[in-house]
């Protein structure tokens, strides 16, 4: 098992940061979910911590109990240090519908002539790789999909727009991702999807988790209206896959 350089620093009153190298890196995001897993049995009071995994890093969030910092890194070094192979989380691959018709691409047509393509082979190119989830943030449910093509990589607007309508499909540089509600964003839309990606009012409002892994498939129109509607009363099936099996 791998191990890298950890630095361990305060992070505000209530938290602590754990950072790896900085890269993009699906080795690094794995071992950093699988000492967010040992973390949970190694630390007695783990319940009173929350843990948030992105790209490069760990931050341990405690409010309930004031952080002794220099006991804690000690802890936190020696638990890195023992931590166990084979410690990540279950991981799926969710397969998710995205109609890709202009009305909701809205910048389909002026990607595909940077990129030099046709409408019909970004489309392609978008849908036939898998994306890991880096993060979640930005906005609840917001999900940062690495593993974008070097072929499919595009700059962010120069101006970003004032509103960019819940289930845009977006590019930015080297990352694909998915608008959860409306708000201000700067990626190019090349598409919509039909499924809510964060509902508040369910026991676990994110069904994604970071270490996942997305797929994307093409849908028409009326498709597009169906899942929309199965979706909003609560019958669509998700399509998901076990990764680790």
């Amino acid at each position: 098992m791998s191990s890298y350089p950890i630095s361990i620093r305060p992070f505000g009153e209530d938290a602590i940061l754990i950072e790896w190298p900085n890269e993009v890196s699906e080795a690094i995001l794995y071992d950093i979910l699988g000492f967010a897993e040992s973390f949970k049995l190694v630390f007695k009071d783990a319940i009173n911590w929350e843990l948030v995994p992105a790209y490069n890093s760990l931050t341990l969030i405690n409010r309930e109990n004031k952080i002794d910092f220099s006991k804690t890194k000690f802890l936190l070094q020696e638990c890195y240090k023992n931590r166990k192979a084979g410690g990540t989380p279950q991981r799926f691959l969710w397969k998710l519908p995205v109609c890709y018709d202009l009305e909701f691409g809205i910048d389909l047509e002026e990607v595909s002539t940077t990129l030099g393509k046709s409408i019909e082979d970004t489309i392609k190119a978008h849908t036939h790789h898998i994306y890991t989830v880096y993060g979640i943030g930005f906005l609840p449910g917001f999900m940062y999909l690495g593993g974008l093509p070097e072929e499919l990589e595009t700059p962010r607007k120069s101006v970003p727009r004032l509103q960019v309508y819940k289930g845009s499909v977006g590019l930015a540089g080297r990352q694909t991702g998915i608008y959860p509600q409306d708000s201000p964003g700067g990626w190019n839309i090349i598409g919509n999807c039909p499924i809510s990606l964060f509902n508040v009012n369910l026991e676990t409002p994110c069904f994604v988790n970071v270490g996942d892994q997305i797929q994307f498939y093409a849908i028409s129109r009326a498709e597009y209206d169906l899942h929309k509607i199965e979706a909003e009363v609560g019958i669509y099936n998700l399509d998901k896959i076990k990764i680790d099996d």
